[in-house]
């Protein structure tokens, strides 16, 4: 590397980065998508000033991006909703295909409590 010949380094020019920037940029970092060399590359932000933006930051994200527990209790009793709508589902269809085929998939390639689920599910389809 050669140096200007008036002796002194330039000191590289960096871009403002915005507050949802920085909060982005930490969580691609926090996530392992990306490291701090890359993200510095990426970016044109110099490493020291990503690992600033991570110790300062982090926590400010974790407790802005967070839900309260409501929202949280809330958000599980959903999702739980659906997989036992999903999960009846599936087990009519597999009743129906014992009932139609004749084959007992459940008893061999389920476990024992949802293989009885499915036994009672095809008893009552049967009636």
């Amino acid at each position: 590397m050669e140096t200007p010949k008036n002796g002194t380094c330039r000191k590289k020019k960096y871009q403002k980065v915005s507050f949802d920037m920085k909060l982005s940029i930490i969580d691609e970092i926090a996530n392992g998508q990306i490291s701090v060399n890359h993200a510095s590359n990426k970016y044109n932000i110099s490493r020291s000033s990503i690992e600033y933006w991570i110790k300062k930051l982090s926590n400010f994200e974790n407790k802005s991006m967070s839900m309260s527990k409501n929202d949280q209790i809330k958000k599980l009793k959903q999702r739980i909703e659906e997989l036992e709508f999903v999960k009846e589902f599936q087990q009519d269809v597999i009743a129906d295909f014992e009932n139609i085929t004749g084959e007992h998939l459940s008893k061999k390639y389920l476990p024992e409590a949802l293989a009885k689920e499915i036994e009672k599910k095809k008893q009552s389809l049967s009636k």
